[in-house]
């Protein structure tokens, strides 16, 4: 297996071309390059290669090849999703208030344009209330709820809420980024989004799955979807990173609980002042949070980077990660000094634990200027 960089610990916003991206993508740079909706040689052996891609994809998320299209992110695969399936039936919308900031803009939109939206809290532990999930669906038309979030790692009562829609007969979208690739696909959907870059495909591809008899309206004109505007190197690459990345997850998925239980453990006992951060328990298995009081958490992003380390901090799916997490501010806890860990596959002992080693030093020393700044000041 290929090992991402040392000190390289921010999976969730991206991480290296595992093995099976990586060689698929070199391969398909020279065999995929035509227009895939061209009738000569090369533009109808394009066009095969991305039906295999898709083809691919859609055995391993549990849809059919018809009902799945490739995007240029995940959420780019939330807006189209939502917006395309209150076009088709206008109504209220249910959501989470912890969703991806793609599908919560959509749902501002949605509102702004006259619609309904009943958004659901969440717990401290950024959980959803599936009960009162459960109540609002009466009268509406789409209800979002992500897999896992994608800043704490929580998981979400899935099961729950699907089975209240169905009983509700309100379609489901369920954004999996989070967890393909890295555990089960989820069940009882309606709409999936997913993005490749999570499971080690390439950046730029999302995918989009709307499963019949949905109703499902393409918010793009016709000029501007198809497969024509796709690149079939980059879908072939995502396709063959789900591969790889569903033969690996399982052993990963234990290797990697292992390493955030321990990172939990050290960081409680180590650094002090701290709050951990998504449940301890049912959380996806690569990823974990937490704050540290007196520390803004880009200091220790910018501190832990002169050491070798990379994490991340602030809002994970903003443009501006310097603007207050929105996941937090629903959770109802501290929303400055927030950073997260989450390992990509091959990730080394060696690197957690040095990680962890260097920490608590580089918190305290943040937290010794910002003393002395204070105690200037006076």
């Amino acid at each position: 297996m290929a090992l991402p960089p040392a000190g390289y610990l921010d999976a969730a916003s991206g991480q290296p071309l595992n093995p099976g991206a990586a060689q698929a993508l070199a391969a398909a740079i020279d065999a995929g390059w035509a227009d895939p909706v061209r009738l000569y040689r090369d533009g109808r052996r394009a066009a095969l290669l991305l039906e295999a891609a898709r083809e691919s994809v859609a055995s391993r998320v549990g849809a059919r090849p018809a009902d799945l299209v490739f995007t240029g992110s995940a959420a780019q695969a939330l807006r189209l999703g939502l917006t395309g399936a209150l076009a088709a039936r206008p109504g209220p919308l249910v959501i989470s208030s912890v969703e991806h900031s793609a599908a919560l803009a959509q749902g501002d939109a949605h509102a702004e344009a006259g619609g309904e939206v009943r958004p659901i809290g969440v717990d401290r532990q950024a959980r959803v209330d599936a009960a009162a999930f459960a109540a609002a669906l009466p009268g509406a038309t789409l209800a979002c709820l992500q897999a896992a979030n994608h800043e704490v790692g929580t998981l979400q009562p899935l099961a729950d809420v699907v089975a209240a829609c169905e009983q509700a007969g309100v379609p489901l979208l369920v954004d999996a980024s989070t967890v393909l690739g890295r555990l089960d696909p989820p069940e009882g959907w309606s709409i999936l989004t997913g993005s490749a870059h999570m499971w080690g495909g390439p950046a730029g591809v999302g995918i989009l799955c709307v499963r019949r008899p949905t109703r499902w309206q393409p918010p793009l004109p016709h000029d501007e979807r198809g497969p024509e505007l796709l690149s079939v190197p980059l879908a072939l690459a995502a396709a063959s990173g789900l591969e790889w990345a569903d033969e690996q997850r399982q052993q990963d998925a234990v290797r990697a609980r292992s390493l955030t239980d321990e990172i939990r453990s050290v960081v409680a006992r180590d650094v002090g002042d701290v709050m951990l951060l998504g449940d301890p328990d049912e959380r996806v298995p690569y990823l974990t949070a937490f704050s540290c009081l007196y520390v803004d958490g880009e200091s220790l992003v910018l501190g832990l980077d002169r050491e070798g380390y990379a994490i991340s901090s602030g809002s994970s799916c903003v443009a501006d990660t310097r603007r207050p997490s929105h996941v937090l501010q629903a959770m109802g806890v501290l929303t400055q000094g927030n950073v997260r860990v989450s390992l990509p596959f091959g990730v080394t002992d060696d690197t957690v634990r040095g990680f962890l080693a260097m920490l608590p030093g580089v918190v305290r020393d943040i937290r010794a200027l910002v003393q002395a700044s204070e105690g200037g000041s006076r």
